[in-house]
């Protein structure tokens, strides 16, 4: 996979981790609703993108930090 170069302004990187932590709540949510209901590819599914949202988060917020 090709790495990609994209320019935000502060206030853009901080409304794309918005958007992003409501995504991850989502996720969280579902995976919680799957596991009430025991179904392990779902909650494997939700966990994982809930896991790969929390890193992208992490990695925008580095940048947000430095501004």
């Amino acid at each position: 996979m090709a790495d990609i170069t994209l320019s935000f302004s502060p206030d853009e990187l901080e409304m794309l981790v918005d958007a992003l932590e409501v995504d991850l709540e989502g996720y969280a949510e579902a995976a919680k609703e799957a596991r009430m209901n025991n179904n392990r590819e779902d909650i494997v599914t939700f966990s994982e993108a809930a896991t790969r949202i929390q890193v992208l988060i992490e990695k925008l917020r580095e940048h947000i930090d430095d501004e």
